[in-house]
């Protein structure tokens, strides 16, 4: 079981949505100070003084670098960013992808990377990747294939950092009310009904956090034949 409080946190796009939910309620739960990362950090809030405001750019390298090198003091690793283009997976141009990749995929390894011996060093160490209930089914679009992808390199990180005492958490959760669903017509969650539930699982020391009733049917479902997961495959011809 992992405490939050003192401890010094670094979170991945905390100008807003779920980021920003996630230093308001690191600060609550006592944590020391947080790194607050934005490719613009003039849009973070530090009015609490815990807050430092870090430019980060997820996937350009040395940005990842410069911002790890000025937090040598984190234990806890939030790798939050993430973007969509509802790009298609079949077409010539593979750009949407490739972009969803660098940032959702590439990106929180390059970061985790960047940190790793900081945070076995300082002791008492968190990795948390926020998935997707996307993860596990897909609409034919090109973000699924992104978290599915980050779901399997989760897992390989959580056997080599668990050895290290580091603790590697996989968030998932269905849709979530932020600029990302806008448009979305479908029940959402609140950022912070998700926080609370990720880092509640955190403290209790889950390598897993299914946030919402989504997410567990998802999850549940993967046990079952293709067709129950993708009911339009009955209807096709073979």
């Amino acid at each position: 079981m992992t405490s939050l409080d003192n401890q010094t946190a670094f979170v991945t796009g905390a100008n807003r949505g779920l980021g920003q939910e996630f230093v308001r309620q690191l600060l609550e739960r006592g944590a020391t100070k947080v790194y607050a990362t934005a490719r613009d950090a003039s849009k973070i809030d530090t009015t609490d003084p815990r807050v430092v405001a870090l430019e980060l750019d997820v996937t350009d390298p040395e940005s990842v670098r410069r911002a790890a090198a000025a937090a040598s003091d984190v234990t806890v690793l939030i790798n939050n960013a993430g973007i969509t283009t509802g790009g298609a997976l079949l077409t010539d141009d593979q750009s949407a992808l490739r972009q969803e990749f660098e940032t959702n995929f590439f990106a929180p390894l390059q970061v985790t990377s960047a940190l790793a011996d900081q945070i076995i060093e300082n002791g008492n160490g968190v990795v948390l990747n926020v998935h997707s209930a996307l993860s596990w089914i897909s609409f034919g679009g090109t973000y699924e294939p992104t978290k599915a992808a980050l779901w399997s390199a989760t897992n390989g990180l959580r056997l080599a950092l668990a050895p290290q005492g580091v603790q590697v958490v996989g968030l998932h959760v269905g849709y979530v009310d932020t600029d990302m669903t806008v448009g979305v017509d479908a029940p959402k969650s609140t950022p912070e009904e998700v926080v609370r539930a990720a880092l509640d699982g955190v403290e209790a020391g889950a390598f897993e956090v299914l946030a919402d009733e989504v997410s567990r049917q998802v999850k549940a479902g993967l046990s079952a034949p293709i067709e129950a997961m993708y009911p339009q495959l009955a209807a096709q011809p073979v």
